[in-house]
């Protein structure tokens, strides 16, 4: 859905959504001054609390890998379309977090070397940069969610979601639920912190961004429109019957 610039003044975020709802705070303004004439570069540069520039896109010179850029000039290359509008407000609301994955990449650039495989800590971090999202929810709900028990997550322990709550963090995924549909999963990190402050959340998660626990993939997937409240159609229990959506947990080999 990346496109140019004027694509953004029409609108087209509903700040009412369950998953768009956090984001208000970061997204709205900038998508008013997007409205009212200014570049998203500059949209987002008048936003407090970045904690770098945001420019346009043809900064970033040519060959140059876009997260060492970023490390080495405190700058953002941004576009003009949805895409980069997320990650921008992303970069807004999680600036620690943000701040955290982009040194670790930039790390492990400078040890692999430009062109070399990602590895799997900057594989890590871009499933969660793109797809993340975090997870505080009671523990019966993240035992069926490790074992893939759908039925006994979404319907036997359906009263449980309301103690429960999802944040979505990651860029794209917030893209994608512009247009939203059955099968957008996100790869959610169980949050050991309340999610009803993005500060709090921010903190944490920038805590947990090692190389040791990326290595490791802790997340989990999730059919986002799957969560109680989030989607009218899974008020009716067939909604979860669909197994190429709602996958079983692969034996192992």
């Amino acid at each position: 859905m990346d496109g140019p610039p004027d694509v953004l003044s029409r609108g087209g975020v509903d700040w009412s959504r369950p998953w768009f709802a956090p984001w208000q705070g970061p997204g709205g303004p900038v998508l008013e001054r997007v409205a009212a004439g200014q570049g998203l570069h500059d949209a987002l540069n008048a936003a407090d609390g970045a904690p770098l520039r945001f420019v346009p896109q043809a900064a970033l010179p040519a060959a140059t890998p876009y997260e060492r850029y970023i490390f080495e000039s405190n700058s953002c290359p941004v576009r003009g379309g949805w895409h980069d509008f997320f990650n921008g407000i992303c970069w807004l609301g999680l600036p620690q977090a943000k701040l955290q994955m982009n040194r670790l990449q930039a790390a492990q650039i400078a040890v692999a070397g430009e062109g070399a495989p990602r590895g799997p800590v900057r594989d890590a971090i871009t499933v969660f940069d793109e797809n993340g999202a975090l997870l505080d929810a009671p523990p019966p709900l993240w035992e069926a969610l490790r074992a893939r028990d759908w039925r006994r997550l979404f319907v036997t322990l359906r009263p449980l979601w309301h103690e429960a709550r999802l944040l979505v963090t990651g860029h794209a995924l917030l893209e994608k639920l512009l247009a939203p549909r059955k099968a957008l999963t996100a790869h959610v990190w169980n949050a050991q912190c309340p999610l009803d402050r993005m500060e709090i959340a921010d903190a944490w998660l920038a805590g947990e961004l090692t190389p040791q626990a990326l290595a490791a993939k802790p997340f989990m997937p999730l059919p986002v429109l799957g969560l109680p409240r989030w989607w009218p159609q899974n008020q009716n229990f067939s909604f979860y019957d669909d197994s190429l959506v709602f996958r079983s947990r692969r034996p192992p080999k």
